[in-house]
């Protein structure tokens, strides 16, 4: 039975290396509304903009979404869509679909997937998805976060160094390892989220900076699955989105 699922996209302006990145412009759209028609595409339950900015709002009530104004404070989109879920009153089951507000071009089936891998999972608290590195540049690259996970699709650790240590000898061929970067698309259960985001941030997840670490060190199970189609990239920076435009 397909796994019901509701989407929050997390959306700020203020963003450090690209500011008013969700209102940027391409393909005739601005960003949040090309990651919105992917959530649509998905055919989830609801789908709620969490921002905390008018200009944002403003924009994605004129495209017909349903905005959901959330604190300037928060320090994560983790703790924005925590926010937005506990406005909506939905129980401790609820699956809720974190979709990035920089992921224009995420598949509606990864989106699907993530949601079904929670449902199939009872014992794990996040789900999320990654996909084989076959670069060495990604492999090195710190802002290339990889994984590893157990045979059970479970993740066993992120990190942004190289992701099981690869001998010498085997770098020049990473295809067929079991290397993997991770797609940063996650589904929470809604009583899980909200105990989550009142855990402090973990000795791991501070060193890493990357706050799924908080789940593991606490020993919480992520499932994790191999993508069904390419997620691309996120767009972090102007150069990732002169090559978003570049694609056509």
């Amino acid at each position: 039975m397909m796994a019901d699922f509701h989407i929050v996209i997390p959306a700020r302006f203020n963003s450090s290396r690209l500011p008013g990145k969700p209102l940027l412009r391409f393909q005739g759209a601005s960003m949040i509304e090309h990651v919105y028609q992917r959530a649509l595409a998905a055919q989830p339950q609801s789908i709620l903009i969490a921002t905390d900015d008018t200009r944002i709002a403003t924009v994605a009530e004129a495209f017909g979404a349903t905005v959901c104004m959330t604190s300037t404070e928060h320090h994560s989109g983790t703790d924005r869509i925590a926010e937005a879920a506990a406005m909506q009153g939905w129980d401790d089951d609820t699956i809720i679909v974190n979709l990035q507000g920089d992921e224009p071009k995420m598949p509606s089936a990864n989106i699907q997937q993530v949601a079904q891998l929670l449902q199939d999972m009872p014992n794990a608290q996040i789900s999320t998805l990654c996909e084989p590195i076959s670069e060495l540049r990604d492999y090195e690259d710190p802002n290339v976060v990889k994984v590893t996970k157990t045979d059970q699709d479970l993740a066993l650790y992120f990190s942004r160094s190289g992701l099981p240590h690869i001998a010498s000898d085997q770098l020049t061929n990473l295809a067929g390892l079991a290397v993997y970067r991770h797609v940063g698309l996650y589904a929470y259960r809604a009583g899980y989220l909200q105990s989550f985001v009142t855990k402090p941030a973990s000795s791991l997840e501070t060193s890493e900076r990357l706050e799924q670490l908080r789940a593991l060190q606490a020993g919480d199970a992520i499932a994790i699955a191999v993508a069904q189609e390419d997620s691309g990239h996120g767009i972090d920076t102007a150069e990732d989105l002169q090559r978003l435009k570049a694609q056509g």
